[in-house]
């Protein structure tokens, strides 16, 4: 009789690292469904329950990160404090979780070819042929368990973009199959699925999951989990139907109906017991009983505002407004922490012009110039800076915002008709705005820009001082282009005054002019770090700014 034997080097199983548990969590059907939230409301659940959780997004595009995709495209591009750009989602696992994610926690298809191609490079595959299969897919479980490696996180909760049976998602799925076929007792999958109603019949139709559920079947993963989007109740005869043609047991036929606020889900999984059902099928119990107490508190005074203030949004991809989702999000956070409701106006930065700005502006508490790039609605964001500064109406502009703050007033009040930043007009007289030193020389434009968290100095008695309560801070940075130091001390007489500056380098990072209620210009993005536990204390100055004007 022949033993087998293999290699040293070679083992059939091994566990992963930490005793991690790994959550996958995908979706079939249709796009939007809303993985991200779903994603982010469990982890909120098993944090509460005393579990350290953390969420990652795979996407499957071929770009290495979302750096230099447009807005239209992709919509916002969020940053971390270590400098990556990402997927807006990770945004929804901050302000979910109030923890802070990084490079790790977004993977793309570009990043996880372009190191199997650099490995090959460097003969790492010792001549072997590179092949999706073990290459590829080796790469992707690597990163999957790259979070777990590290010995901080209980759970990791994976969020694989697109839908199952998109051609660019197969190699993400075979890579979760071969986790569940080596580590069954640590991996469980969440397959998110739409329920629709048909209004012709009058009923919901369970077809379209059970078609979602077999191409998922048919890669060999069954999961374990199904989250059912859907408009109506799903009864216990839908639901037993669904359990019954999709293999999974009653009690994990989820129900996620549409709610009223995204700060609802967490809520509504948690009375469909969805933590409790992932924590049994991982072999965990509950380290404490949930404590939602402050999350509940939140919407609370969310629903139930006791006044409301007006503000302006003035960008160039209105359309979308998910190209600005962290702003948004932040004067959900701000509003509540004034016990208000914060009703936003979007204005397209195109369509001001010095004819029709009173009107486009009038009526409104506060303004907000919105980041961006390139020369498109430019003028429209200067002429808001104009009407927000000469009419003493609460502003805040960020990044290229900042900017057009700094540009207005060298414009209309040092009398520098032809000031403007190099950006747009690189022989300008007066280049107010200039690019960074260190950028001159850069010729690719992906993940090149200053980016990541950057100190900086507040000055006291600012209104930047009094809403941070501190001098110290640190934010998040995502730009080339910078106020110019020549032509600080003119500003400064003139009485706008840098009122935050990083403490190496100099580098103005805010902006304030003197003899206005509340005018601010921060060149790094305060959005991305607003969470609910921890509202920006920059929106919720701002905001309480807009409700001193109104009254």
């Amino acid at each position: 009789m022949n033993i087998l034997t293999l290699p040293p080097e070679v083992t059939l199983y091994s566990s992963m690292s930490n005793s991690t548990k790994y959550v996958f969590v995908t979706g079939g059907v249709t796009s939007s469904l809303g993985k991200g939230i779903i994603s982010a409301s469990l982890a909120k659940l098993l944090q509460a329950r005393g579990y350290s959780t953390t969420i990652q997004k795979l996407d499957p595009y071929i770009n290495i990160d979302p750096g230099t995709l447009n807005p239209y495209e992709h919509g916002e591009c969020f940053v971390t404090d270590d400098g990556a750009e990402t997927d807006l989602d990770l945004g929804h696992y901050e302000r979910f979780l109030n923890v802070p994610t990084s490079q790790a926690n977004n993977v793309t298809t570009g990043r996880i070819y372009q190191s199997v191609i650099n490995k090959e490079r460097r003969g790492e595959f010792l001549g072997k042929t590179v092949q999706v299969i073990p290459h590829i897919t080796d790469e992707i479980k690597e990163r999957i368990q790259l979070l777990g490696k590290e010995g901080t996180y209980d759970i990791v909760i994976t969020e694989i973009g697109g839908t199952v049976g998109d051609i660019e998602s197969l190699p993400y799925v075979e890579a979760v199959r071969q986790l569940k076929w080596e580590f069954e007792e640590d991996c469980l999958v969440i397959h998110l699925t739409l329920v629709p109603y048909l209004a012709a019949a009058g009923e919901l139709k369970t077809k379209p999951t059970q078609h979602s559920v077999k191409q998922l079947l048919e890669l060999g993963v069954q999961p374990d989990i199904l989250c059912c989007r859907t408009e109506h109740e799903l009864d216990l005869t839908l639901r037993r139907k669904i359990a019954k043609f999709c293999n999974v047991n009653m009690n994990a036929v989820i129900e996620s109906r549409d709610a009223e606020s995204i700060y609802d889900v967490p809520l509504l999984m948690q009375a469909e017991e969805l933590d409790k059902v992932v924590l049994e099928k991982l072999n965990l119990t509950s380290k404490s009983i949930p404590d939602l107490d402050n999350w509940k508190s939140f919407l609370t005074r969310l629903k139930n505002p006791e006044s409301e203030v007006n503000i302006a949004l003035v960008g160039k991809y209105v359309e979308l407004k998910d190209s600005y989702k962290s702003i948004s999000e932040s004067f959900i956070h701000a509003g509540v922490a004034n016990n208000c409701k914060v009703n936003v106006k979007w204005i397209h930065s195109e369509k001001i012009t010095p004819n029709n700005v009173d009107t486009e502006l009038a009526g409104l508490d506060g303004i907000l110039v919105a980041p961006g790039f390139g020369s498109r609605g430019i003028s429209g964001k200067i002429e808001t800076v104009k009407f927000a500064r000469e009419n003493n109406i609460p502003f805040l502009g960020i990044c290229l915002g900042m900017q057009c703050a700094v540009i207005e007033f060298a414009r209309n009040v040092l009398g520098k008709a032809e000031a403007h930043t190099t950006e747009i007009s690189e022989n300008c007289k007066y280049p107010v705005i200039d690019m960074m030193s260190e950028q001159k020389n850069i010729s690719n434009l992906g993940g090149t820009m200053r980016l990541g968290a950057y100190k900086c100095q507040l000055s006291p008695g600012s209104n930047v001082f009094k809403a941070y309560n501190s001098d110290k801070i640190s934010e998040r940075h995502r730009h080339r282009y910078e106020f110019n130091n020549d032509f600080l001390e003119e500003f400064e007489a003139n009485g706008m005054k840098a009122t935050g500056k990083n403490p190496e380098t100099g580098l103005v990072e805010v902006v304030e002019i003197e003899n206005h209620p509340w005018f601010v210009g921060a060149q790094f993005h305060p959005e991305y770090k607003s969470t609910v536990a921890n509202p920006h204390p920059l929106f919720v100055g701002f905001i309480a700014a807009a409700l001193e004007n109104k009254a």
